[in-house]
């Protein structure tokens, strides 16, 4: 079997051709623009099946996609699937660009696919063809003459519609909804849709606590998909027998409050939530209050075309960074009906996940790779642009975030970490993103490893102006269940305190050499609070910091500065094993990354919480009842189901438990 794919270097199309290596056999035809074959090179990297896939080169705006006749002639008769995915997605694009694109390039494809003799057309559209249909749309339904209100919402149908009357081939069709990134990585390949809130939501999570209510408006329903059920229901309804001249919803079979999900995503964000203190079925019998634009289930209305209305929204909401095209697209009057589809997945194993599984995810991903306050910030750019700066623990984490923001900020952050796979996977997401990195794969516990690393970038770079001591392990174990385990102290020693002390020394000539080096080291909120169970962690780590302080003032002449961050807990694959720390309050890795840019720029001594500084002066003014507190802690917290060699015991927070933590939030307990 083979196939042909337009839209192969996009977002949706990307992991519809890995779908399509990993269930199906035969050659694939991508076609792509001359300008974006590197887009392509790296795709097919990743795809991991190079000799599988055929690059085709075209343009959506040519006829015939400007696939040449002689390849046409070659190929008519030998493809069995034509993809057509190929589309604007930009909401905020102009009526001549989504009608250039949209239209005519799935004019243009049709007619390919007919001088192809192409087995099926399968077209990508949208439940935007639905415009502002109030009420039930289900899969049989197309043209009932419901209103388009923007360019979108016109392309979509009007291609559909060509698809219909037009095909010279069997067609089928597929309407996803908002497709957000990936419930499984949180991957995202721009800022789109429901996206366009999330610097919204990081600015009120940095403003204000989480618990603090915001007051909001009923925005009615909205409906977002992640991008793996999408390509894998595709994949799976394109090979069914028996559906052509079929469409089929991609959506959540369930209509999704507009707010709630803005309040899913700010939970992942640890931002306040909002509160709607009139419902739909009140507001909706105010018409006189709200314009139609702003009317719950309404969004979508014409009245956002007004200069009055549009006006206003971009002096409000527009100062935050949405663009007010974006409200006639996130909440929907519809209710997407998707029984055909449902029926026709049955057995299959693919359905749409719940966004609250998966929105931490893309939360995540969206702070680490797609947020652009690290870029655009000119005191980050102008302090690590073009500057090398030494990270490990590099592969995942608090390492792997300062990598990212690093090298967003114009840095040339060099990788290390024990596992090279991981490194290679950090370097790939950092050159995807224009940037430029170092994989240098050592076991940071390893003495000798460490001399051989700091030889190598000595050798190879001209300049170490930053370490990031960041790689560490933690053990939580109370003393009682570790008098057989001496091992844990050596363990957390060698990596903690060895390791990071070797690396600094093997570096020290270069830095000395060219006059300066700042170097942070990533210590815990333990140092300053000392809590129970801790005692082989917090001791490494204070030793660290005890270390640095001594030779702070030794290296004082030659430019070589310190700076040790007291971290709060932070969600991080560290602390996974203490299933307890699920449902408690921690910081994001992104959160932590940018602690650290901010030491790197600044180089204070220390960076500290209130919490933290409060616990070193409580245990330096009143120790005893430091001690007594801690100790209600300990008998509050047991050791983990882990300590206790019982892993598969669950490990469910307690009310006292969850009020502690919550009271003394980022402590490790």
């Amino acid at each position: 079997m083979s196939y042909f794919v337009t839209g192969a270097t996009g977002f949706i199309g990307r992991h519809l051709v890995q779908e399509l290596l990993a269930n199906r056999d035969g050659e694939i035809f991508v076609l792509v623009r001359a300008g974006s074959r590197h887009r392509l090179d790296a795709l097919l990297r990743s795809w991991g099946h190079p000799n599988r896939i055929t690059p085709v080169e075209g343009d959506l705006r040519e006829p015939l996609l400007g696939v040449s006749p002689s390849w046409v002639a070659k190929h008519r008769g030998t493809i069995d699937h034509f993809f057509h995915l190929a589309a604007l997605y930009d909401m905020t694009a102009s009526d001549e660009l989504n009608e250039a694109l949209n239209v005519g390039g799935t004019q243009a494809a049709l007619d390919l696919a007919g001088a192809l003799e192409a087995g099926t057309f399968h077209h990508v559209s949208s439940v935007a063809a639905a415009g502002d249909h109030q009420g039930t749309f289900d899969e049989t339904m197309f043209d009932v003459g419901q209103g388009l209100p923007s360019a979108y919402h016109r392309t979509k149908f009007e291609s559909e519609r060509i698809v219909r009357e037009e095909s010279p081939v069997p067609w089928r069709i597929y309407r996803p909804a908002i497709v957000v990134g990936h419930s499984e990585t949180g991957e995202m390949d721009k800022v789109d849709g429901p996206y366009y809130l999330f610097p919204l939501l990081k600015r009120l999570r940095d403003l204000m606590p989480s618990w603090v209510p915001i007051l909001g408006l009923d925005l009615g329903d909205t409906n977002v998909v992640p991008v793996d059920y999408v390509a894998a229901a595709m994949d799976h309804l394109a090979h069914l027998p028996g559906h052509d001249g079929e469409a089929f919803h991609l959506v959540n079979p369930e209509p999704q409050p507009t707010v709630e999900v803005i309040n899913t995503l700010a939970a992942a964000a640890k931002a306040p939530q909002f509160v709607v203190p009139l419902d739909r079925s009140v507001t909706g019998l105010l018409p006189a209050v709200l314009p139609p634009a702003l009317r719950p289930g309404r969004l979508a209305g014409s009245a956002l075309g007004l200069p009055a209305v549009q006006a206003a929204l971009r002096q409000t909401i527009g100062r935050a960074g949405i663009p007010p095209e974006v409200l006639g697209h996130v909440s929907f009057p519809t209710r997407f009906a998707s029984r055909r589809t449902e029926r026709a997945l049955s057995g299959s194993g693919i359905s749409c996940p719940d966004l609250e599984g998966y929105a931490g995810l893309l939360w995540a991903y969206w702070e680490e790779h797609l947020d652009t306050s690290t870029a655009e910030d000119p005191r980050l750019r102008a302090a690590l642009e073009g500057r090398t700066v030494v990270i490990t623990g590099a592969s995942s984490g608090i390492g792997k975030a300062t990598a990212l923001k690093v090298a967003q900020a114009g840095g040339v952050p060099i990788l290390v970490a024990r596992g090279k796979d991981k490194l290679e996977q950090t370097r790939a997401e950092i050159e995807a993103g224009g940037g430029t990195a170092h994989v240098y794969a050592c076991d940071l516990s390893d003495l000798a490893a460490i001399d051989a690393l700091c030889r190598q970038i000595c050798e190879e770079h001209e300049e170490v102006a930053f370490v990031v001591n960041n790689a560490g392990r933690s053990i939580r174990r109370s003393l009682a269940l570790s008098h057989d385990r001496f091992h844990d102290f050596e363990r957390t020693m060698a990596l903690n305190y060895f390791g990071a002390i070797r690396l600094v020394m093997g570096l020290l000539p270069r830095m000395r050499e060219q006059g300066h080096g700042h170097v942070v080291n990533i210590s815990s909120i333990g140092v300053q609070t000392s809590p129970p169970r801790f005692s082989a962690y917090v001791a490494s780590k204070a030793a660290l910091d005890a270390w640095s302080n001594v030779v702070s003032s030794e290296l004082f002449g030659d430019g070589i500065s310190f700076t040790t961050i007291h971290m709060p807990l932070v969600k991080t694959p560290m602390i996974a094993p203490t299933k307890l720390y699920d449902k408690f309050p921690t910081i994001t890795p992104a959160q932590a990354a940018d602690m650290v840019l901010d030491a790197l720029v600044d180089q204070p001594h220390e960076v500290n919480t209130l919490l933290g500084s409060f616990g070193a002066v409580a245990h330096t003014v009143a120790p005893k009842t430091a001690f007594r507190v801690l100790h209600l802690a300990y008998q509050v917290f047991p050791d983990s189901a882990a300590a206790r060699a019982h892993a598969d015991e669950p490990d469910q927070p307690t009310p006292q438990q969850l009020l502690l933590a919550r009271l003394l939030k980022g402590v490790h307990w």
